[in-house]
């Protein structure tokens, strides 16, 4: 079987999970879910940051330890991606023993190589960021909290990786996506690279994980958390494991921390002789009516509110649908009641009602048994034999919204198909016992599950529901003609009653 390995970012547990943190772990449980329909095996990993500045200086203000503050932070996480739906394979925290372990096995062994080295440095700090920037970064206006700071730490010898990491930019073509973030990236490493630091002492920052050969130190965050990606599935403790899914088929995250995993984590991975991952993927933002979320503007979205309003898989169709993968998006309310309403609620949930109710009003609830097709039911299975194929090339070049929309649009034919075919009427003209109004409602309630099939990475639980109303179980076979006949349907409910505004 093969294997494919897919990462969220570790999300920082200094705030409430919001609609960006959302947007990138659906993005990953859908991808998830396709490459499972594809018999891949997926390992899904998913997590939080819980060091630092930031963290230590919110406990003190809470008059609460660090860890205590981590673990609410990360029970919230949690239970987000549980009312999102979120299957991911494994969560780490970076306060799990079995991570910090091997981060400092792996400063023990950079240290002892000589690629760590102890120097003193001044410059300028942004706590924000929690790292030193550059007086042009300061200038851009990207950073908060600048302050000047003279202090010996240790560095990591990133400078030294800079041409080879050129050269792996421009010879692996899908090493950095989409093309305007690799762009990006190597107009930034057109100047001099400068080497990382990757200490604090003790004396500002106790809330980390201690240097293994220096107890007045502990590690710097991105770098101690960066190595999740291959702590958790393994690394210099389960070779097997780790063998079979490194490397990472997709590092997934927003585009404001592309420098950390496109510049620091391949360096570091070089330095380790470990391979590089295959693809990091930066998607844009979230923009609330055109601009970005902050939490001092105050429109910051809390994706469970979404969710327990509308339910998990309106929003998470929304999301899915609504931005393209590399752009930015823009979340409107009108935007997102439309979308439901449009798609969902009209398109979807009718043709569903409307199969189901015709089976059980004509044919006792039972799938029927389908006659001999006509040139009108020949031609739309024609067309919805190609679909499948087409939908799962979409999801795999991460067309999301494309292969939504082509599944969306095998929804509408067949509710157009139906208006033509009008079985509630042949049902009644029908001389051989109704044997059209039984085809039609066949290939209608055969494309209607082919369809959720596609869907189902997008809309998990509605899905479920839809194969129940067929009488069938959740499957990935899309081949046409495989709904059982005479297989018992269930009334189905109003599955997106639609919004009014």
């Amino acid at each position: 079987m093969n294997k494919f390995y897919i990462t969220t970012p570790l999300y920082y547990v200094n705030d409430e999970p919001h609609i960006g943190h959302a947007y990138t772990t659906i993005l990953a449980d859908v991808i998830a879910r396709i490459q499972k329909m594809q018999n891949k095996d997926v390992f899904f990993l998913t997590g939080t940051d819980e060091h630092g500045q930031k963290v230590q200086e919110a406990a003190k203000k809470n008059n609460i330890n660090p860890k205590e503050h981590v673990d609410e932070y990360v029970k919230r996480f949690k239970s987000a991606w549980k009312g999102l739906d979120i299957n991911y394979t494994y969560f780490i925290r970076t306060t799990d023993t079995s991570h910090t372990n091997k981060v400092k096995q792996v400063l023990t062994y950079l240290h002892s190589k000589g690629e760590i080295y102890l120097n003193e440095y001044e410059g300028l700090y942004s706590v924000s960021e929690e790292r030193f920037v550059t007086e042009k970064e300061v200038e851009e206006g990207n950073f908060r909290e600048i302050k000047k700071l003279k202090e010996k730490n240790y560095f990591f010898k990133m400078s030294k990786y800079q041409n080879h990491l050129i050269e792996h930019i421009n010879n692996h073509p899908d090493f950095i996506k989409p093309e305007s973030r690799k762009n990006e990236i190597l107009g930034f490493l057109k100047k001099p690279l400068s080497d990382l630091c990757i200490s604090r002492p003790k004396e500002r920052l106790s809330w980390g994980i201690e240097l293994p050969f220096d107890d007045n130190y502990v590690t710097y965050v991105w770098f101690d958390a960066l190595l999740n990606y291959i702590t958790a599935i393994g690394w210099d403790e389960n070779k097997k494991q780790f063998d079979t899914y490194w490397p990472a088929d997709y590092h997934l995250m927003a585009k404001d921390i592309i420098t950390t995993h496109c510049v620091y984590w391949p360096t570091m991975l070089m330095a380790c002789n470990i391979k590089l991952p295959k693809t990091i993927f930066a998607h844009g933002w979230w923009l609330i009516d055109d601009v970005k979320m902050s939490k001092s503007l105050g429109n910051v979205i809390k994706p469970l509110d979404l969710a327990s309003q509308f339910g998990s898989d309106a929003l998470r169709y929304y999301l899915m649908r609504n931005m393209v993968l590399g752009q930015d998006a823009t979340f409107t309310s009108d935007s997102f009641i439309e979308r439901y309403n449009a798609d969902l609620a009209n398109d979807f949930g009718n043709l569903v009602n409307r199969i189901i109710i015709l089976i059980h009003k004509n044919f006792n609830g039972k799938i029927p048994q389908y006659g001999e097709y006509n040139h009108i039911d020949l031609e739309l299975i024609s067309e919805v034999k190609q679909i499948p194929n087409q939908a799962i090339t979409k999801y795999n070049e991460l067309k999301i919204h494309e292969a939504i929309d082509l599944t969306m649009n095998l929804f509408r034919l067949t509710n157009k198909y139906l208006e033509v075919k009008a079985p509630w009427k042949s049902i009644k003209e029908d001389n051989s016992q109704g044997s059209d109004a039984a085809t039609t409602l066949y290939v209608a309630a055969e494309i209607l599950r082919i369809g959720t099939i596609l869907i189902s990475p997008i809309i998990p639980n509605k899905s479920k529901k839809i194969f129940h109303y067929l009488g069938t179980q959740s499957s990935i076979e899309t081949s046409f003609g495989k709904l059982e006949i005479g297989a018992n349907t269930n009334t189905p409910d109003n599955l997106f009653p639609k919004i009014d505004y």
